[in-house]
């Protein structure tokens, strides 16, 4: 989907009762607040609304109230999309550790001919805080629910969600939220899996260096393989060091990483050769 042509809101307000009454979109997994987390991955939106108390975020956004506060995930839906513009809404809580861009993506193009797009966690259950939405028929039902019922306040999501054709999509862990201590352990562990670590890592590098680039893992872990081995083990982290920065003098990007990578290895290369 084009750049601006969805907007997001995401509901980073409630009590975090099970967790104590603590500032759940503020607690840390893998290093980076539960938000910044949400935020990254819906970082193409056009508008980025979060609905809650203030706090500070890894990127700019613009924040909103439901009325009353406290009234229910309903009447925060309503306080987020009052203010944004784009014809497709995507609408996320704020404790979700393992949503990424690609998921979203996901989201988007699963709308297509329906009204709203939501993710099935693995017990087969709908998850409409992990949705893409068209926002006139959004609108609609919130405007629907209002009169019917006098307010918003304290009403289920269920009621919101109900009367939409709806794309049903699965995912095995995007949909993962962390309600309580154990979700947050459990969350902290999963990322530190062998099949993963590595992954969060240079994702939480960029996020904390507002770096943007695609990176070659493979590659640069070859790389650093073929300094360690044929020149000296110090030599793996200082000249994959230098490949970044040569990169960025080369004006940076997946092309100028490729070509200093290729480089160094061919040196490494014939460096190892003379043994």
């Amino acid at each position: 989907m084009t750049p601006g042509a969805y907007d997001a809101v995401i509901l980073a307000g409630g009590a975090a009762r099970r967790l104590g009454g603590v500032d759940k979109p503020a607690l840390r997994v893998g290093g980076r607040a539960l938000l910044d987390r949400v935020l990254d991955a819906c970082r193409g939106a056009g508008r980025t609304v979060v609905v809650g108390p203030r706090r500070p975020t890894a990127r700019p956004v613009r924040w909103a109230r439901e009325e009353p506060p406290g009234g229910g995930p309903v009447a925060a839906v309503e306080a987020g999309i009052r203010q944004t513009a784009a014809p497709v809404v995507l609408v996320l809580s704020a404790d979700l550790p393992f949503l990424t861009h690609e998921t979203v993506e996901t989201l988007l193009t699963g709308l297509q001919g329906a009204e709203g797009a939501v993710l099935i966690d693995p017990d087969g259950r709908e998850q409409p805080l992990v949705a893409a939405y068209r926002a006139e028929p959004l609108r609609r039902e919130i405007a629907l629910l209002a009169t019917e019922h006098g307010g918003l306040g304290g009403l289920p999501l269920r009621l919101l969600v109900s009367e939409l054709a709806l794309a049903r999509l699965r995912h095995p862990t995007a949909s993962f939220d962390c309600d309580t201590w154990e979700d947050i352990t459990t969350a902290r562990a999963r990322i530190r899996e062998h099949g993963h670590v590595l992954d969060e890592w240079i994702a939480a590098v960029k996020a904390e260096l507002g770096i943007d680039l695609d990176v070659d893992t493979a590659a640069l872990l070859d790389l650093a393989r073929d300094a360690a081995h044929g020149v000296a083990r110090p030599a793996a982290p200082l000249t994959t060091f230098l490949v970044g920065y040569a990169a960025a003098q080369k004006g940076g990007g997946p092309e100028a990483l490729a070509a200093a990578t290729e480089k160094a290895a061919a040196l490494a290369a014939r460096w190892a050769e003379e043994q």
